[in-house]
């Protein structure tokens, strides 16, 4: 059940298991995107940058389980990972709704443009792509597409 995960910031202690959702997620969600980073890179930049530096929300099991992380940098919505295990259940959706809650004038966020289930998912909670680009300005050189949700009556820019 949902309810029965908790969304609480993260701390130094939980950046190896917020790292491990992130790769799980990302090999399951994109498999055809190629890595920059080396999984050792990829956790050491959650332990020394994300956690400590970030606005960074872990969801966590009842049996204290990491299987989600947010990451909210200003109105970027950095990233949102799920332990594929744990997808369909309502976190990600409850991680949307804290982050506009944070974030009440607006957000934006990139995904790319392979990545279909989460076009559908941040579609369905109001946000709109306005950018697509070629991926040259990313370090996966993977086309993706900017969306931005602004709360009603706000102009999406």
């Amino acid at each position: 059940m949902p309810g029965d995960i908790l969304l609480r910031r993260a701390v130094a202690a939980d950046a190896a298991a917020a790292a491990d959702v992130y790769l799980r997620s990302f090999r399951a969600a994109l498999p055809t995107v190629v890595r920059p980073h080396t999984d050792d890179e990829v956790r050491a930049y959650i332990r020394d940058v994300v956690v400590p530096l970030r606005e960074t929300w872990v969801a966590q099991a009842g049996d204290g389980t990491v299987v989600g992380l947010m990451v909210l940098d200003g109105e970027l919505l950095s990233q949102l990972y799920l332990d594929p295990e744990w997808r369909g259940r309502g976190i990600g959706d409850r991680f949307v709704a804290l982050a506009k809650e944070r974030c009440p004038g607006g957000l934006t966020l990139w995904t790319f443009q392979v990545n279909k289930p989460a076009h559908r998912f941040y579609e369905r909670h109001g946000f709109t792509a306005v950018e697509f680009t070629d991926g040259s300005g990313n370090e996966e050189r993977e086309p993706d597409v900017r969306y931005v949700w602004r709360p009603r009556g706000t102009p999406q820019a």
